[in-house]
C-alpha cells in the first residue's frame, strides 16, 4: 500500500492510491489533473522516506472529481440577561480529489539522496585562558571616618514637627 503525507493550504493530508480526499477549494475544473509536490513523507509499504522538510522528487497525482460544500457550521452568539442572540452559519468550500499515483522520482527509480555534509568532528578548541583576577576590594568606610572634601553630607530633610497630631 503506497501512501504519502503532503502539505496544501497550510494543512496536511494523508493520500493513499485509489482514495478520495477533500481539500480546500482549488480553482480547477472537474476532470483536470492535480499534482502536489510538497510531500512530507512517502511510503511504499516496505520503505519509508521522511523529508526535511520535503522529500525530493516525490509527487502525489490525482484528478478533480467535484467541488462539494462541507458540513454546515452554526455559530450562535448569546449574552445572558441582555436579550442578545445572533445566529450565523457557513459551509466550507471543498474540492474532492481522487488520488491516482503516489511516487518518488519516477516509477522504479531510487530516491536521490539529499546532499548532506559528512559528519565531522568539531575543530579542537584552543586551551582556555585562566580567568582574570577580580579587582581588589576597596576597604569599607568605617563610621566616623573622614570623607573626602568633595563629598559632604546630604542635607537633612524636613524637621519633624513636635506637635501631636489630632485624632
Amino acid at each position: 500500500m503506497k501512501y504519502a503525507i503532503f502539505a496544501h493550504g497550510g494543512k496536511q493530508y494523508l493520500a493513499e492510491e485509489g482514495a478520495r480526499i477533500e481539500v480546500d477549494r482549488m480553482p480547477l475544473e472537474v476532470g483536470k489533473p492535480v499534482e502536489f509536490q510538497e510531500i512530507l513523507l512517502v511510503s511504499d509499504g516496505k520503505k519509508t522516506e521522511v523529508g526535511s522538510p520535503f522529500v525530493p522528487g516525490a509527487k502525489v497525482q490525482g484528478t478533480v472529481v467535484e467541488h462539494p460544500n462541507g458540513k454546515k457550521i452554526i455559530v450562535f452568539k448569546y449574552r445572558p440577561k441582555q436579550r442578545y442572540r445572533r445566529t450565523k452559519g457557513q459551509r466550507r468550500r471543498l474540492t474532492a480529489i481522487s488520488i491516482e499515483t503516489v511516487g518518488i522520482a519516477g516509477v522504479d527509480e531510487p530516491v536521490p539522496a539529499s546532499p548532506r555534509k559528512p559528519a565531522s568532528k568539531p575543530a579542537a578548541k584552543p586551551p582556555a585562558k585562566p580567568p582574570a583576577k577580580p579587582p581588589a576590594k576597596r576597604p569599607s568606610a568605617k563610621r566616623g571616618a573622614a570623607k573626602p572634601a568633595g563629598q559632604a553630607r546630604k542635607p537633612a530633610g524636613k524637621p519633624k514637627s513636635t506637635r501631636a497630631k489630632k485624632k
